[in-house]
Parts: C-alpha cells; sequence; structure tokens
C-alpha cells in the first residue's frame, strides 16, 4: 500500500507537540518539530505504549508508560542500536497532514513543512 493517507489538520499538531492518530489500522506518531512533521510507527516496542501521547523534546519522543526514547526523523531508539521504529513518509498539503505507508521502509523517511 503507498497511498496518502489524511490524519489530521496542521493545528491538531503545533510544534514541539506529538499526537497518536489511526492511518490504515495501524497507530502512527505525528510530531511536529519547529514546523516540520514526522511520522513513525506509534506502538512502542517495548509493551505497546503510546508513542503519540508521549513528550518531545526537540526531535526526541518518549514513550509516557517507561520512557523509551526515539528520534522522531529516524525512528532510531535514543539508546539501543537494535531498536528501530518505522518511519512514515509525511506532506502537507492545505493545511492537512498525510502520511504514506509502504512495505519499505527506506522509502518512507522524511518530514516535510507547509
Amino acid at each position: 500500500m503507498a497511498d496518502w493517507i489524511d490524519i489530521a489538520a496542521t493545528t491538531e499538531c503545533p510544534p514541539g507537540k506529538s499526537i497518536e492518530r489511526v492511518a490504515a489500522n495501524a497507530m502512527v506518531a505525528l510530531a511536529n518539530v519547529d514546523g516540520q512533521f514526522y511520522a513513525i510507527d506509534g506502538l512502542c516496542p517495548h509493551q505497546g505504549g503510546p508513542l503519540g501521547t508521549g513528550d518531545l523534546c526537540g526531535i526526541v519522543l518518549t514513550c509516557p508508560w517507561h520512557g523509551w526514547q526515539f528520534d522522531v526523523t529516524t525512528g532510531q531508539h535514543r539508546y539501543a542500536a537494535n531498536v528501530r521504529q518505522q518511519t512514515y513518509e509525511v506532506k502537507v498539503e492545505s493545511g492537512r497532514v498525510f502520511v504514506r505507508k509502504d512495505n519499505s521502509d527506506a522509502a518512507m523517511q522524511g518530514g516535510h513543512s507547509e
């Protein structure tokens, strides 16, 4: 699947915040880093915590359940080199944020601003 999915208005996720949304039956954590939007798999690999409801500090999103931290630009865990969240390509059009889910993680990195 490689279709763009409308997941939020840009106003729903102001700079410095993250939210959780569902895209094609998958939880997505959407983060706004200084006007750039990034989307990663929204379920923490530790115990399934809701990453999108965690705290965003710069590019680091912290799971609210047990404190696991991820770089929203790459999906990489802050301290464990072998732990990485799926990332999704993001685009903004007419005040709406879209993500594209695809089977190839390499094709799905990047954040874009309006």
